[in-house]
């Protein structure tokens, strides 16, 4: 992991935050989605918000934003690898993403789980008006101002694809963040010698021009 190389890591790089900026997008559209279609009306009957409305809503949408922010910074880091607050960025939002895309795929590991196991009462919190149980999947209908019907097997239709989209969200961030810590020199991976590259390379670079240009125009 800690071998970054200065002439391939570059492309690698960018195809991690290519990456980031696709699943992002994608985590974002299905959070978005499930609130639309679904969560956005458990909180009005009676006021009343689940917890799988919380976590699918506020964590996932701001994970799959912050992956898109980390990965364009992975890509513009790739085009300009010797940059120190370019480096430091990577390496903050790296580990920021990675910490909320692990708190978003708990969460909606959890939320699924719940949803299951109580086969899905929390979808329907404050629809229940009357004396009997109610249930996302009842042969008995709800009084809900929404249709109930499919309502169970939407939600996780969505809300599986984001888990696992975060979990891949996980994976390339940690990632970024190794190369973060190699472009520092920072340990793990202090013993690669890429900074030291990049070092020599900003070193050498000007004086290499101004070698070339004298020879090229040499004084009368």
């Amino acid at each position: 992991m800690c071998t970054f190389d200065k002439d391939n890591g570059p492309r690698r790089l960018m195809k991690k935050g290519l990456t980031l900026i696709l699943v992002g997008h994608i985590n974002f559209i299905l959070g978005a989605i499930v609130h639309g279609s679904v969560l956005r009306h458990i909180s009005k009957p009676s006021r009343h918000i689940s917890t799988e409305y919380t976590v699918a809503n506020i964590i996932s949408v701001t994970s799959g934003l912050l992956s898109i922010a980390t990965g364009i910074i992975a890509i513009v880091v790739s085009r300009n690898l010797p940059v120190l607050r370019l480096q430091i960025g990577l390496l903050i939002a790296s580990f920021l993403n990675a910490l909320l895309s692990a708190a978003c795929c708990i969460g909606l590991l959890l939320a699924i789980s719940i949803t299951v196991a109580h086969n899905g009462e929390g979808l329907l919190m404050g629809c229940n008006f009357t004396d009997v149980p109610i249930n996302a999947r009842s042969p008995v209908s709800a009084r809900c101002p929404f249709d109930t019907t499919r309502i169970y097997d939407t939600t996780l239709a969505l809300w599986i694809p984001c888990a696992v989209l975060s979990a891949v969200e996980i994976g390339v961030s940690i990632w970024c963040f190794i190369v973060g810590l190699a472009l520092r020199g920072l340990a793990p991976c202090g013993s690669s010698y890429i900074k030291e590259q990049l070092e020599v390379e900003a070193e050498c670079g000007p004086q290499g021009r101004r070698l070339i240009g004298k020879h090229l125009n040499p004084d009368p």
